[in-house]
């Protein structure tokens, strides 16, 4: 037998797919809220494109309260570098939405596009990471972290005792999982 060529659909995975299998026993309405999830997650990457793309061309919003426009014309105001990857180990980085550095100001802003809360912890774990990345203490720098979400801005400033149990925490679990990787060999 020849089995029908799909090329177009190769590395994609359907929505009711075989490897998202949970979908077999739910009801109309739980299919209903997935869908929506799913959606809203992939509007949320384009909007972050998008926000991106914005901030690397210097192209300014329509001033309004509204997250998107608040967001991209900030981190254009400020001057900052969108979509910057902060990198510790192979076990431990991650992709800061905006950052910047300068005048001993460390400034991360962040961009949600969905309705779930936003938690500060994972601008804190950013900011760690270029405290790790760039050989600075965290008590020698100033910082700023904004969290953009439902037409709001989170500001938080974090002190050295936010910072460096975290940064302490990377260093200690990234070596414990180079053991277990060891482990596997």
């Amino acid at each position: 037998m020849n089995f029908n060529r799909h090329s177009d659909f190769e590395g994609q995975h359907a929505f009711l797919g075989a490897s998202k299998y949970h979908w077999i026993n739910y009801s109309e309405e739980k299919l209903a809220a997935a869908y929506a999830k799913s959606v809203a997650t992939q509007k949320g990457a384009i909007l972050h494109d998008f926000a991106a793309q914005c901030i690397r061309l210097k192209q300014k919003l329509p001033k309004s309260r509204k997250t998107l426009n608040m967001y991209v014309n900030d981190a254009i105001g400020y001057k900052m570098l969108p979509e910057q990857i902060l990198y510790y180990s192979d076990n431990c980085f991650g992709t800061a939405d905006s950052i910047i550095f300068r005048d001993n100001l460390l400034r991360i802003h962040d961009l949600k596009t969905g309705q779930t809360p936003a938690h500060m912890e994972q601008l804190e774990i950013y900011a760690a990471l270029f405290c790790l990345e760039y050989k600075y203490k965290p008590g020698n720098i100033d910082m700023e972290l904004r969290l953009y979400q439902n037409d709001e801005i989170i500001f938080h400033n974090p002190t050295a005792e936010d910072i460096a149990p975290i940064m302490d925490k990377i260093i200690y679990f990234d070596k414990i999982i180079d053991k277990l990787k060891q482990q596997e060999e």
